[in-house]
């Protein structure tokens, strides 16, 4: 019984996923990516959950999978294809089709290299990839040009790059102070000039972190040498 609580979390995950997508077709692209937003926090708690009740599963961690990559690859994808996207014909379809099939990519790598990769995140996390997205169509900010196409690629070949990404819990990858402070600089810039892109920078301030991070780590393993 006390193994269905973390799989009900996770399928809340894909519930608010599915939201996201009829929200995107009805046109509320505002809450189509908080529902995105939300299901990030839904997939936070699940794990959490298992581990404190100790029933931590492969079918858990399946299903996890599985619900990860309709809310943050597919979910995100349609959203950004009918926020913009669609302006650009068939390229449109091109890079939101690339965004959750790096997604898919994403998940099989991180899942059959669990034992090889401790201490960090090979490649940007399905769920901030998501979130970047999701929170920059909530920002109702339409740019011209060949910006949100650019965003939107750069974020799914960060998914599937080899960037290394701390994932906070003391282990593993370095965290170096300028990269650090460069990235903290960007957030705070975002939000001096958008109050309200209190949830769209600090996503993006993680995933410039992280690029940040690996090539300043570049750099100190040549200089070293």
């Amino acid at each position: 019984m006390r193994s269905l609580i973390p799989n009900l979390l996770t399928a809340l995950n894909l519930v608010l996923g599915m939201f996201s997508i009829i929200s995107t077709f009805n046109g509320d692209f505002y809450n189509a990516a908080l529902f995105i937003v939300a299901a990030m926090v839904a997939d936070g708690l699940d794990g959490r959950a298992a581990r404190y009740l100790n029933v931590s599963s492969d079918f858990g961690k399946e299903l996890d999978s599985l619900c990860d990559l309709v809310s943050f690859g597919v979910a995100p994808a349609i959203l950004a294809y009918a926020f913009l996207l669609k302006d650009f014909d068939k390229m449109g379809y091109v890079i939101a089709a690339a965004f959750a099939t790096c997604g898919a990519l994403r998940l099989a790598r991180f899942n059959v290299s669990t034992t090889m990769v401790k201490g960090y995140f090979m490649g940007l996390p399905i769920p901030a990839a998501g979130c970047v997205v999701a929170t920059f169509v909530m920002l109702g900010i339409k740019p011209t040009g060949w910006l949100f196409p650019i965003l939107v690629s750069i974020f799914a070949y960060l998914m599937v790059s080899t960037v290394k990404y701390p994932d906070f819990k003391g282990k593993g990858e370095k965290i170096r102070i300028i990269p650090s402070i460069i990235a903290l600089a960007i957030g705070c810039y975002i939000m001096l000039i958008r109050n309200d892109a209190i949830l769209f920078a600090p996503f993006f301030t993680y995933a410039v972190f992280g690029l940040l991070n690996t090539v300043f780590g570049m750099f100190e393993s040549k200089s070293s040498v």
